[in-house]
């Protein structure tokens, strides 16, 4: 016992010790981090250190989200590089492109292959979507989309619900948002494929079930839930020209750094910043075009002369630029407009031609169209293949070039076509955003996703940056120090329990040496009880109840028995684990609202010939028909 007594107060001094030396070190890394360890902190921020510390070693941020491209090139104006989703409660999966535009999500439904369609509509409009068999599926009513109505002269409806959404394909890991904003469409002009709404600002119906109440977005969703540490994307449209085929590359809550390169002559810290009409908030200057090696000059020829603004949009693949641009475009390359599709129209000689020059288009950007700085431009160069695109049904089959003739600088616009060659990085919470080239070598397809972080974060780190940083330097000496001392005390734990044991093994043995004998004999040895032997009656049976389904079971005769406790007859059974469940929400996130709402409304006569079945009650099926929605309802 005195071994003992002696073993337990070694252990509490040295653990005392431990203790003391563990503090000392902490406390000396947080005064590093005072020195310039620990991130900056925000300009409107005050935040005291050792909380600062405190929160640093506690807390962490989620990991941004990577969305898998589908593996597939889809499109009737493409080809594209498009990514799959989960529709629904028997995840309907469906392939769509991002809209940096959208702040809804498209799908297409069975209306958007008619019977003249070809026989593969359904696969190349990337699947189908039917909310007949969706039980979450939530109706609405039938708006306009409200995305690119400055670009087309005839509505282009949607049948808008709600419903559950997930990203990627099944098992991807990635967390699903409930209830959000849902359009199925069926034109066949518009967008070919279905779109995944990147835009955060919520959605206001101005008519139906849910008038002036607006509607979050699914991007936001993600952030309210603490899926995504910030309200961000970034989005390449990938190029099937490059490479072996590179696919696009869609970020939410952060960048991918193998994706893109900053030139030598340009500031890395060239931001964009948003626009203040928040449906043109992509808007960047276009200080110059200019093409090379081209069907009538081998050298560079200006095809703009004066800087304009244009829009950055995903939803069309098409560049919409001035007349006079596009006039200086045909001169360049031999293209002649085809006013019945309302494309620029390549047949296979011109295509031929183009393809062995090999000329390239560079497009430079800076926030300011007119004299930026040098420092204060992005150049991204496309070559011809970028444009060298296929047109399907319902248009005639050709190569065509995406250009079109804007009417007015409403209509600049940079496409989908555009963003084959560039990385587009949008933070909504600070108001800015990137343009970059994109990088094509060895690393392209090495993933290297850093996180964005939010504004309303001080502390903590990214959970996948966490497992790339160790300790500090103090903390980690602390640590090594205080397992040494604990390798230390448990060996002299061990050498005085083992000293102790041997002990009284000794005593033992030389007290069983001189008492040898009749132990019955011995004094204050206790009589020895004579007990009946009893056997158990191997015809016992545990029966369920008459009526069950799988009639008598019968235990086998070594089957072993459970213990009861008392007389009660319950078996009392081991490894019982008790359940405290947590409050249903997350607490302390900070709820981001991006205003103003997109404003989503009935066009004049809008029609949408859809028959969609949706269910009202069980056994009961609700018609949702052809109907006109009239402005202002």
């Amino acid at each position: 016992m005195m071994a003992v007594g002696h073993a337990r107060g070694w252990t509490v001094c040295v653990a005392l010790l431990l203790l003391m030396i563990l503090s000392s070190s902490f406390a000396a890394d947080g005064r590093s981090a005072s020195k310039g360890v620990t991130p900056p902190l925000w300009p409107n921020e005050v935040v005291e250190r050792s909380v600062l510390v405190q929160r640093q070693s506690h807390t962490s941020v989620p990991a941004p989200v990577v969305v898998g491209p589908s593996q597939f090139w889809d499109g009737n104006d493409g080809p594209w590089s498009s990514f799959p989703i989960q529709v629904g409660n028997h995840e309907q999966i469906v392939r769509v492109l991002p809209s940096t535009a959208s702040t809804s999500t498209w799908v297409v439904f069975g209306e958007g292959c008619p019977d003249d369609a070809p026989s593969d509509c359904p696969d190349s409009r990337g699947k189908i979507f039917n909310p007949n068999n969706s039980l979450t599926w939530v109706p609405n009513s039938i708006f306009e989309l409200g995305v690119e109505e400055n670009l087309i002269t005839w509505p282009v409806n949607g049948a808008f619900g709600f419903d559950s959404l997930t990203l990627g394909w099944q098992g991807s890991g990635i967390p699903a948002v409930e209830h959000t904003v849902i359009a199925g469409i069926g034109d066949t002009a518009f967008s070919w494929l279905g779109a995944l709404g990147l835009n955060p600002r919520p959605t206001n119906f101005s008519g139906g079930s849910f008038i002036n109440n607006p509607q979050t977005s699914f991007l936001s969703a993600l952030r309210h839930q603490n899926s995504i540490p910030s309200v961000s994307w970034s989005y390449t449209a990938g190029a099937p020209y490059r490479l072996n085929k590179v696919f696009g590359s869609l970020v939410l809550g952060g960048f991918d750094r193998a994706r893109y390169h900053v030139p030598s002559t340009t500031s890395p810290n060239l931001t964009f910043p948003f626009y203040a009409d928040v449906a043109r908030d992509l808007l960047v200057g276009i200080t110059s075009i200019s093409t090379s090696n081209t069907t009538s000059s081998s050298s560079s020829t200006p095809l703009l002369k004066d800087g304009i603004y244009a829009l950055i949009d995903s939803t069309l693949p098409h560049l919409w630029l001035p007349e006079s641009v596009c006039e200086a475009f045909e001169k360049a390359f031999g293209l002649s407009w085809n006013s019945t599709s309302e494309l620029y129209l390549i047949d296979s000689k011109k295509h031929q031609e183009l393809t062995k020059l090999n000329p390239s288009i560079t497009i430079t950007l800076s926030p300011e169209a007119q004299g930026p700085a040098p420092e204060n431009t992005v150049s991204i160069e496309l070559p011809y293949s970028a444009f060298s695109l296929n047109s399907s049904w319902p248009h005639p089959p050709s190569y065509y070039f995406p250009l079109k003739r804007a009417v007015d600088d409403t209509q600049y616009t940079l496409g989908r076509a555009f963003l084959q060659e560039a990385y587009v990085i949008a933070d909504y919470e600070r108001s800015n955003f990137s343009v970059w080239p994109c990088s094509w070598d060895s690393n392209t397809n090495i993933e290297n996703i850093v996180a964005i972080r939010s504004v309303n974060e001080t502390s903590g780190e990214a959970k996948g940056e966490q497992a790339k940083k160790g300790l500090a330097t103090g903390a980690s000496a602390g640590i090594a120090v205080g397992i040494g001392l604990l390798i230390v005390v448990s060996l002299i734990v061990i050498f005085l329990y083992v000293r102790r044991r041997r002990r009284h093994r000794i005593e033992s043995s030389l007290e069983l040496q001189g008492g040898e004998g009749d132990l019955q004999g011995s004094p204050g040895a206790y009589p020895r009880k004579e007990t009946e032997t009893e056997e158990l009656d191997s015809s016992h049976r545990h029966e369920l109840p008459n009526q069950h389904v799988l009639g008598m079971l019968e235990a086998s005769s070594d089957a072993e028995r459970k213990v009861e406790v008392a007389d009660t007859g319950v078996p009392a059974e081991a490894d019982v684990v008790e359940v405290h469940e947590m409050e249903a929400g997350v607490s302390g996130l900070p709820h981001i609202f991006v205003e103003p709402p997109t404003a989503i409304s009935p066009g004049p006569r809008a029609q949408l010939p859809l028959h969609i079945l949706t269910h009202a009650e069980e056994g009961t099926d609700r018609v949702l028909g052809n109907y006109t929605v009239e402005q202002g309802q």
